[in-house]
């Protein structure tokens, strides 16, 4: 039997309602839209923030300690404590930096670099003042705060170089790199939310870096680094709530490094005064025009202020004619002042000014004492 005629005719008229429900604006609107382009610049920042942390991460090194255990009341041993944090190299030769209170009281240290090895630490200077020290790949002292680390045998490591923390603006973006909670070679984005004093009380008048990008535990020690790929901070310590951190200035580090390596430890300038802002209910009582300077509210009896002749309620305005605004810059200038420097200190006393001289003498840190 030969087929039907309205077999081809019906299968035109299925086709033709087909490409017409196809061609309904109704029915294309339901369809997926294509995925969305990143803007050009959004892309190519994308990249470039991708391809920097990929840069710094060799550089990085995760850093292990272990303490002994103190004896309590019970007689019974006790299992070492072990702990963990980060640093980074800034020397072929295997210097590496990290907190000092990522190694304090460690009886053994551990640096583990990126490609795996491994290398035993030991700390050669320290500074809990600023959270400095350095160690030494071969064992370790006591306590330290910042460390540097020197590997020996160990050549054309890749390293981090310092940038000029002087000139890093709030709002610059910022990367902090680190181990925390042992997780291996992390990366948080942020930006620097303030430069002024940090959370210790004993810091010398320097102003640290606050920032919000991530710093959490295991992350002391490793670098805050700008978008130039310098190293523009060390990440010493954060908030409890972990929502902002603290940095070490990489200037700061700096400064300091020379005479750790060279005495094993930082002789801060001291005067032994108690200071405080000149407030405006001050001026009428001390006869000042306008608050400037810091004023003394004490000095301690036989420290270098009392002998070169300072008293409580003089207001001291400028150290060897660098004018002070208040009592941070005067925090600064001391203590970055070698020990053993003769200063001419000027101060404003009885409503008038007049100069003394003084002698710096060396801080003692509750260590030392």
């Amino acid at each position: 039997m030969r087929g039907s005629p309205l077999r081809p005719a019906l299968g035109l008229v299925l086709l033709a309602t087909l490409l017409s429900a196809c061609a309904d604006p109704t029915l294309a609107r339901s369809a997926p839209p294509p995925p969305a382009a990143a803007a050009p610049e959004l892309a190519r920042f994308n990249v470039l923030l991708a391809d920097l942390a990929e840069r710094l991460k060799p550089a990085l090194v995760h850093v292990r300690v272990r303490r002994e255990a103190t004896k309590e009341e019970s007689e019974e041993p006790q299992e070492p404590r072990r702990s963990a944090g980060s640093g980074f190299i800034v020397d072929h030769q295997g210097v590496i930096v990290t907190n000092a209170h990522v190694v304090e009281g460690a009886s053994t240290v551990q640096v583990r670099l990126f490609d795996g090895r491994r290398f035993t630490g030991k700390v050669i200077g320290r500074d809990s003042r600023v959270d400095l020290a350095l160690l030494k790949i071969d064992g370790v002292k006591d306590r330290v705060d910042l460390a540097l680390l020197k590997i020996d045998g160990v050549k054309d490591l890749p390293t981090l170089p310092f940038g000029d923390s002087n000139r890093l603006r709030v709002g610059e973006f910022v990367l902090a790199l680190g181990h925390p909670f042992g997780l291996e070679h992390t990366v948080s984005f942020g930006i620097v939310s303030r430069k002024g004093s940090p959370l210790s009380v004993a810091a010398p008048g320097f102003d640290f870096i606050q920032t919000d990008a991530a710093i959490n535990p295991g992350n002391s020690g490793g670098p805050l680094v700008n978008m130039a790929g310098e190293v523009i901070g060390v990440n010493s310590m954060a908030a409890r709530n972990g929502s902002i951190g603290f940095a070490i200035p990489s200037n700061l580090v700096k400064m300091l490094v020379p005479q750790l390596v060279a005495k094993g430890r930082i002789e801060w300038g001291w005067l032994g005064v108690s200071i405080t802002e000149v407030g405006d209910d001050d001026l009428e009582r001390l006869k000042l025009r306008e608050p400037r300077g810091v004023l003394i509210r004490s000095v301690i009896p036989g420290e270098p202020a009392d002998q070169g002749g300072v008293r409580p309620n003089d207001v001291i305005l400028a150290l060897d004619g660098t004018p002070l605004d208040g009592p941070r810059d005067l925090q600064r200038v001391v203590a970055a002042a070698p020990v053993g420097k003769k200063m001419r200190v000027t101060v404003w006393r009885d409503g008038h000014q007049t100069e003394v001289e003084v002698t710096i003498g060396r801080y003692k840190a509750v260590e030392d004492q």
